[in-house]
């Protein structure tokens, strides 16, 4: 990419022009957030050693995704001819080439990493992660005694012959590759064996002696081969597009054409890339390039083991001295029981005043959870509508909305069958539900629904009053307890009237387009981002208190981008906290100087979006589902709700102060250079924000009441208080 051209300074009033290299690219941007993955694996001063083996799989995860759907959709367009450049200006195979090349680099750190550091660091520890050349002889015998009872029996292996086609190898399935011959003609022939996924990938020797499943296999070849010479083998496996794609303008029913496309993608994805151990020989090789229609670059040679997301199994090893101390979510304070009860009652205390919570350090068991259920149990409560993007498979979530309408309730569950990767389990549970009488819809075509919404119904002494929760993550127990979320439980009418609107709009197709504490996209969150934006601006330029503060997972959309370039010309501090893709580059001379970004990566997933502008001394802030991506703004259903309680006004505040002091752990965004911040002058670990919230939450003591302040968006779609 060439440097920012000189940039002269523009007239007061007007805004210097904004460069044409002002994007930073897309994936590449991910690939960098993948490396800050990385880095936690690499960091021994301040991440445990279980926990750096964890992150060394989580890098392999998140870039197995990567593959399915990025490089997927790229490689796609170069196939059918597409030449559109992206925003930065470099073409498909352009940016295919620099993302291989990158991706090359970073495999090769990451196989690095676990070889010369982490697995003599497990060593050390007395973790062996064994070949089978390091079994004792009794360990030999065991399992060769495993091999004939347990594992031996569930083997198939695939030959190629004339009358065998070479077979169909399914994505991200690992698998050995063999070449035989016949002693008998000096035939030669190639064999598949699928590692089947039902055996634990790491058998367990002792506590603490593993070795890998496929180790095993490779050294009983012969048992499977009878009268055959095994001349060659290696484990490989490939990654193949697997993006669904529903057509949904000529789908007469969403859920049926989805269930088609899933089973359609089974069979006939392309593959994207194929990892190899590096020992493989250049005759076997050369056999699954040519049956794979795999170019040389696609091809990743690593040294065993391959796919190291089989490092999650180590989470179970007993070795708590080298794992994050266990963590036990608090009930919010305004949520916590009385004395004389022991379970709270949440409708209580929503009415006393808005809670705002901040999981996993709040509890979503007792709070959103029990929210539900509580609303399920209640002979009151008359109704129930909530979103669904995503669950467990044993979600009691799903349990409580089927008692509810079996109790007669109006259960309403809107479930989101396109959420990616979770297809065909959101089929499951909508089917689940439908059959035990819950109201289920599908969302809407051509939108995905993922805004995170409960609204409750509930017949009281003074008339029918209604409760929400408007969240930033799914509904998902498990996840809960490991990604950063907030969430807002309300009873204020003006708020549940907004949320009452928008479940009508998504169940019965209302044209509903304005809210009143709600920004709804499509329609309303670019737009309302941006007006709140040259809000700021309009207030940084009449001398008044202005500033931006803003957390997503991902910023990429250019418009929105381009206004806060607007808001660094015109002198408001913008300060961006981002997980993990940011097209913006910040510290660019004439153009982002007054622009700050930071990326804060720990034991937590850092998921919820948060937007905050000063409104000269008066904050208009505000939660929600919305990242700044074009496929949130233009393709999906999402909503931010504004805060109302200046206490919840002030804790975002501290939490934005705290992420960007200059004491606490982050990376640090220079143009397009991510830079790791965790040491002090002294060669200290710094503050860790995350261990400091879990800190804060052990000792925090329940709130008394406060009262409820209103804020509200004055104009529809802009974060305004009065």
């Amino acid at each position: 990419m060439n440097a920012s051209p000189e940039m002269t300074e523009p007239p007061a009033d007007q805004p210097a022009e904004l460069p044409p290299d002002r994007y930073s690219e897309r994936e590449l941007s991910w690939l960098a957030f993948n490396n800050r993955v990385l880095d936690l694996a690499r960091d021994a001063r301040r991440v445990p050693l279980l926990e750096r083996a964890k992150f060394t799989a989580i890098f392999s995860s998140n870039l197995d995704e990567f593959f399915m759907v990025r490089v997927a959709g790229l490689k796609r367009r170069i196939d059918a001819g597409v030449a559109v450049p992206s925003v930065t200006g470099m073409r498909p195979r352009e940016l295919y080439d620099a993302m291989l090349t990158r991706i090359h680099a970073l495999v090769d750190s990451q196989a690095a990493l676990f070889r010369d550091d982490i697995l003599p660091a497990l060593e050390a520890e007395g973790i062996d992660l064994l070949r089978w050349s390091q079994l004792t002889d009794d360990e030999k015998a065991r399992m060769d005694e495993l091999f004939t009872e347990r594992i031996y029996p569930v083997l198939t292996p695939l030959a190629v012959d004339p009358s065998h086609p070479f077979p169909y190898i399914s994505g991200l399935s690992l698998n050995i590759g063999v070449l035989l011959r016949n002693p008998a003609n000096d035939a030669r022939q190639f064999s598949r064996i699928k590692v089947p996924r039902i055996l634990d990938r790491l058998i367990r020797l002792t506590p603490t002696r593993f070795i890998p499943l496929e180790d095993v296999i490779i050294n009983h070849l012969s048992e499977l081969f009878t009268g055959r010479q095994v001349t060659s083998s290696c484990l490989f496996r490939i990654t193949r597009n697997e993006d669904v794609e529903v057509e949904e303008d000529d789908a007469e029913n969403l859920l049926f054409a989805l269930e088609k496309e899933l089973l359609r993608s089974k069979v006939g994805r392309p593959p994207v890339r194929l990892e190899v151990e590096e020992t493989v020989s250049d005759e076997l090789l050369d056999l699954l390039v040519n049956e794979l229609d795999i170019s040389e670059k696609e091809v990743f040679k690593l040294p065993a083991p391959l796919d190291l997301t089989g490092l999650f199994d180590l989470a179970d090893v007993d070795r708590e001295d080298l794992k994050y101390p266990n963590f036990l979510p608090k009930t919010h304070p305004d949520l916590a029981p009385v004395e004389t009860s022991s379970e709270a009652d949440l409708f209580k205390a929503i009415k006393r005043h808005d809670v705002l919570l901040q999981h996993p350090y709040d509890s979503f068991a007792t709070s959103v959870q029990r929210f539900i259920e509580q609303a399920a149990a209640d002979p009151q409560v008359l109704a129930i509508k909530q979103t669904l993007y995503r669950t467990s498979g044993d979600s009691p979530i799903i349990d409580a909305l089927i008692e509810a309408a079996e109790a007669g309730k109006q259960v309403l569950a809107l479930v989101e069958i396109k959420a990616r990767f979770d297809e065909q389990n959101n089929i499951a549970w909508a089917r689940k539900l439908e059959r035990h009488g819950v109201h289920v819809v599908y969302g809407m075509v051509g939108l995905k629904t993922h805004c995170k919404l409960i609204l409750v119904v509930r017949d009281e002494p003074d008339g029918l009053r209604r409760y929400a929760h408007i969240g930033t993550g799914n509904y998902n127990p498990k996840t809960a307890r490991q990604y950063e979320d907030m969430g807002l439980l309300t009873c204020n009418p003006i708020v549940t009237d907004d949320v009452s609107r928008l479940f009508n709009h998504l169940s019965g197709m209302t044209a509903e387009t304005e809210y009143r504490r709600l920004l709804v996209a499509p329609n309303g969150v670019r737009s309302g981002i941006i007006e709140s934006i040259d809000r700021e601006i309009e207030h940084k330029r009449a001398g008044r208190q202005a500033r931006i503060r803003i957390k997503v997972n991902s910023i990429i959309d250019e418009q929105v981008i381009d206004a806060l370039y607007r808001a660094s010309q015109a002198g408001v501090p913008v300060d961006l906290w981002v997980r993990g893709i940011c097209g913006i580059r910040p510290g660019v001379p004439g153009l982002s100087e007054n622009i700050r970004v930071i990326s804060v990566l720990g034991r937590f997933l850092e998921h919820s979006r948060i937007f905050w502008f000063e409104n000269d001394g008066n904050p208009a802030v505000g939660i929600g589902s919305a990242d700044m991506m074009h496929r949130n703004l233009d393709r999906r259903v999402e909503a931010i709700v504004s805060i109302t309680s200046q206490r919840h006004i002030d804790e975002i505040g501290e939490l934005f102060d705290l992420a960007f002091d200059e004491g606490t752990v982050s990376w640090k965004l220079t143009d397009r250079q991510w830079t790791p911040d965790t040491l002090d002058a002294d060669g200290n670990p710094k503050l860790d924000i995350q261990e400091h919230l879990i800190a804060k939450t052990a000792t925090r003591r329940q709130t008394t009441r406060t009262p409820r302040r209103t804020w509200y968006f004055q104009r529809p779609g802009v974060l305004q208080n009065r």
